[in-house]
């Protein structure tokens, strides 16, 4: 007796990654030899490696999850749905470190290896899950050839008014960290952006076998094992940053997250983050990071901007603001820029140039993910909001923090 097992609706091994949202997956019998009957029981486990991941499942779109199920499927092959999701708490630390099991009175009759995949906080990163991360990004931008120039070409002071000033800052950026996302796995699967809690101390991020130490000079030094070392921009060698505080301490000047979540339960008010603690990451140091045009430059910019992403991912959990029709949720004036209304498609990933928007648009469409359908290849500004697929499952778009829940 055999049966397949299909992550997120798919048997492509490139699909078997969950986060805490939900993943719509089957079960169904390929080979019923030893059944009696017109169905079996089948129950669906998850067994995790030492110090892996660990998974749930329940079999409906509701429900509580639990960390096996029981299955009654049909052994002319007709496809069972479930949903299995990351144990909130447990993330992966490698891919397959996880496995679905199915059985039949005891027996394994088919298993699948899977991953919890969660952006984490790269100062507690394992060195294995940094390692993999820097090769990715290094092989990204590839000595400057690779598709990394893309993402320095979309954020510039022409691009600017797309992407900062006005309400589309969040979900512009969300939709740019995820692009570079999932460009990072597609090189290596096991790879998500990990983000800089620069409200606290991260000594083990600031290193030269991670995001790299800086010299008097502001030049950032890497190991001599960390391909980092070969990166370039705008056909230039290396990274600069002068740090304005003790790289073992927070910088002193961006609020704190409590503070940022206490900005208040509307967007209107929440979106001040732009400036604090956003900016004042951002001129805690020197060099390329400190400035629009040029911050894009320093690997670091990504890691600050997955941590702006998670504060936000965490207001809207603290106040229920994923709902694109609510007011609270998102500041939809009528007389926001073009790229800063709900409605509004995103440049660069809409192709749109001239006028209104910049002369160029680098990078294409956003690409696909064969774990999840959205936002498509022209996301909207609404297209970030439910970002877990709440309000509707069919927005999730794949990715979830270490400390926010799907509840």
């Amino acid at each position: 007796m055999i049966v397949e097992l299909a992550i997120n609706n798919s048997v492509d091994p490139k699909a078997r990654f969950v986060c805490w949202v939900p993943s719509p997956c089957t079960v169904r019998m390929t080979n019923p030899s030893g059944a009696t009957g017109a169905t079996v029981n089948v129950q669906i486990t998850g067994k995790s490696a030492a110090g892996g991941g660990a998974v749930v499942f329940r079999s409906g779109t509701a429900g509580t999850f639990s960390s096996t199920l029981k299955l009654n499927l049909p052994t002319n092959g007709t496809p069972v749905p479930f949903f299995a999701a990351g144990k909130f708490g447990s993330p992966s630390v490698k891919n397959g470190d996880i496995t679905i099991e199915a059985a039949v009175g005891g027996t394994v009759v088919g298993s699948v290896p899977i991953m919890v995949r969660i952006r984490k906080n790269a100062n507690k990163l394992t060195p294995d899950e940094r390692d993999r991360f820097v090769a990715a990004f290094a092989k990204l931008n590839d000595h400057g050839a690779g598709r990394f120039s893309d993402f320095r070409d979309m954020h510039t002071d022409v691009s600017s008014p797309q992407a900062h000033g006005a309400p589309g800052f969040l979900p512009w950026h969300r939709t740019y960290i995820l692009d570079l996302e999932r460009f990072l796995q597609a090189i290596d699967p096991s790879v998500t952006l990990p983000y800089w809690r620069f409200d606290q101390a991260a000594p083990n991020l600031f290193t030269p076998d991670f995001i790299g130490s800086s010299d008097t000079l502001g030049t950032v030094q890497f190991n001599p094992t960390n391909p980092l070392r070969f990166w370039v921009t705008d056909g230039v060698q290396g990274v600069t940053r002068r740090p304005h505080f003790p790289l073992n301490q927070a910088p002193p000047n961006p609020m704190k997250e409590a503070q940022t979540l206490a900005l208040g339960s509307v967007f209107t008010d929440f979106e001040n983050m732009e400036g604090d603690p956003h900016g004042l990451a951002h001129t805690s140091f020197g060099g390329s990071i400190h400035d629009i045009p040029t911050a894009a430059r320093d690997p670091l910019f990504f890691l600050l901007h997955c941590n702006v992403d998670r504060l936000w991912a965490k207001w809207q959990q603290k106040f229920s603001r994923f709902n694109p029709a609510q007011a609270a949720s998102f500041d939809n004036n009528p007389g926001n820029p073009v790229g800063h209304r709900l409605a509004d498609t995103m440049w660069p990933w809409n192709g749109v140039t001239g006028g209104s928007r910049p002369p160029t648009a680098p990078g294409g469409h956003m690409p696909a993910s064969p774990c999840v359908t959205a936002p498509g290849g022209t996301p909207r500004v609404q297209d970030g909001l439910d970002y877990q697929g709440k309000i509707n499952p069919a927005a999730a778009l794949g990715f979830g923090y270490d400390d926010v829940p799907f509840a």
